[in-house]
């Protein structure tokens, strides 16, 4: 039965495409691909099974596999059969053959029935007649009334873009419009008449699209991901897909310019998560407003380079949303084109498959091919009271734009002593250490075995690690009395770490290996002393703790004491 039912299908199909010449043709658009190999496949397949199946080039690397031409009156029928009969997606749909550039499939069919005609600009207006610029305003108001409202709006956009007029959109030219008019003419060397004629439109319009000269922004359809949606692809290209995001990558005309399509299934379960992921992106800078609802989220992050702008929301366990990132120089360009991708994007059938996960996009420093968002300089700390105040190296905390501790709290310098090199940090939120720092009351003995705790991969690695080495001298090289010298092998991770005797009382901080330009062995590191450290916390309306000595603890109680109390600093931009 199934055999005789494609016959029958097929056989109609036959007989549209015969009657489809010298008739207003269209065809049924079926699919796009980003990749010709792929629809070549798709192109055999859907030939094995239906008759006039053609594939074009749709350009910026896409495309598309159509069935026709077909009578516009009969394509529907042919659209709504086979969909009916599953053969087709059902996001199939009718599109005019001056979409599609050169035929692809069957090999040497040459160019659909018609040259492509070039995508309109967002706001478009009529050509102008070479008579027009002699249009009396009576003419002139007569074809100004052959405007339709969202025309007549969209005359007010550009004089409210061109600073003339302030006032609502509503498509009535009443006297701050008319005003607004003549405002415009009167710059622009025309008669003020407040009427514009024809031709004057037109310049108003072309001087509003200038700034989107280039930017090519079409619609595009993408059936994987699910989403139809106007991009500017004159700046972005298709790159390739990295569940949950089809990568749109810059094309050089603007540099950083980038899109990402969101696709997946989901609930509000996951699209929480996908919030919060969003905001460890390198692409999301953290400043700027965010807003969360049950079913939706919408990000906006700028910083001196970039400006970025996410929407995502849930509908149908499905989570659609775009995000695009532009240079923060070019506002005006971003926000058109910003505008123009919302009032456009409409979720379609079909979701990314969460298994499409690009071969270079597996680091723990990437989230589907995106970079995290990682600070300037790490180094290490570690809590001096109960509040939570931090003791750090100075210049791990020097011209920060933001601070934090374990990469989850905010934090503030209270001081700094760049004598001896040390920082007082104070949480911005309540901060409970699990353990803070006990510091030795009076000189250790030479030769001790010591430690150091610090974070020597940057963060890498979830809590800090263990150095093990012995205390050379009680001074600098120079006799700095603050100062002590050790005999051990640290990372520049490690600066701002306590350097803690065998009984986990601290006897120093470790400060960052630099001998003013000397090269030292790397086995020779020194710390700003305990009692220099207790001096500068004073200062800081700290109250350290001090032991005469503790304890010796075996190396694995000494390790979960010294890691408790050390922190992860990051200075970010």
């Amino acid at each position: 039965m199934l055999r005789n039912l494609l016959f029958t299908v097929l056989a109609t199909l036959m007989f549209w495409g015969q009657s489809a010449l010298a008739q207003d043709s269209v065809y049924v658009q079926i699919e796009a691909q980003p990749s010709l190999s792929v629809a070549e496949d798709r192109l055999r397949d859907y030939a094995s099974n239906l008759p006039d199946v053609n594939g074009f080039d749709l350009g910026r690397g896409w495309y598309g596999i159509a069935l026709g031409p077909y009578p516009r009156d009969e394509a529907g029928r042919v659209l709504g059969s086979l969909r009916a009969q599953r053969l087709i997606p059902s996001d199939s749909y009718l599109e005019a053959p001056e979409r599609y550039g050169q035929r692809i499939w069957p090999i040497g069919a040459g160019p659909a029935a018609v040259p492509p005609i070039s995508v309109p600009e967002i706001v478009t207006a009529p050509e102008p007649d070479p008579l027009d610029a002699d249009e009396t305003p009576r003419e002139a108001r007569a074809s100004e009334g052959l405007l339709t409202r969202e025309e007549r709006e969209a005359l007010q956009i550009a004089l409210r873009w061109s600073g003339f007029y302030n006032s609502s959109i509503d498509g009535a030219f009443g006297r701050g419009t008319r005003s607004a008019m003549a405002a415009w003419q009167q710059f622009n060397g025309f008669e003020d008449t407040g009427i514009l004629t024809t031709a004057q439109r037109a310049e108003l319009f072309r001087q509003y699209n200038a700034v989107l000269e280039g930017m090519d922004i079409r619609s595009i359809r993408d059936a994987r991901a699910g989403i139809a949606i106007d991009l500017p692809l004159g700046a972005v290209a298709f790159d390739r897909y990295d569940s949950p995001f089809a990568h749109f990558e810059p094309t050089g005309s603007v540099e950083g310019a980038r899109v990402l399509l969101i696709s997946q299934p989901g609930d509000q379960d996951r699209l929480a998560g996908l919030y919060e992921i969003m905001q460890t992106l390198d692409i999301v800078p953290l400043d700027g407003p965010r807003d969360r609802s049950r079913d939706s989220f919408t990000l906006t992050g700028q910083n001196s380079r970039i400006v970025s702008h996410t929407e995502a929301r849930l509908d149908g366990g499905a989570i659609k949303g775009f995000t695009l990132v532009w240079p923060a120089a070019d506002e005006e360009r971003r926000t058109r084109i910003l505008a123009a991708m919302q009032s456009s994007f409409a979720p379609i059938d079909g979701v990314l498959d969460p298994a499409v996960i690009a071969e270079d996009s597996q680091s723990v420093d990437l989230v589907a091919g995106l970079a995290i968002r990682k600070p300037k300089l790490t180094a290490s700390g570690f809590f001096v009271d109960p509040q939570g105040r931090v003791a750090t190296t100075d210049t791990a905390v020097a011209n920060c734009g933001r601070i934090t501790l374990n990469n989850d709290y905010s934090a503030e310098v209270v001081t700094s002593d760049p004598s001896l090199g040390v920082a007082v940090l104070r949480a911005t939120q309540p901060l409970a250490p699990n353990d803070i720092a006990q510091f030795r009351d009076g000189a250790p003995r030479l030769q001790s075995e010591i430690a150091v705790a610090g974070f020597s991969f940057g963060g890498v690695l979830p809590s800090a690690t263990m150095t093990f080495g012995r205390l050379s001298d009680l001074s600098g090289l120079s006799g700095e009395d603050t100062l002590t010298r050790l005999a051990i092998s640290t990372l520049d991770g490690d600066a701002g770490g306590p350097v803690l005797d065998d009984g986990g009382a601290v006897i120093g901080m470790l400060v960052p290996h630099d001998a003013g330009g000397r090269q030292l062995p790397d086995d020779v590191n020194f710390a700003t002393n305990s009692a220099a450290l207790q001096q500068v916390l004073s200062g800081a309306g700290v109250s350290p703790q001090v032991t005469p000595g503790l304890a010796r603890l075996d190396p694995v109680d000494l390790t979960a004491k010294a890691t408790a109390m050390t922190v992860l600093v990051s200075c970010w931009e």
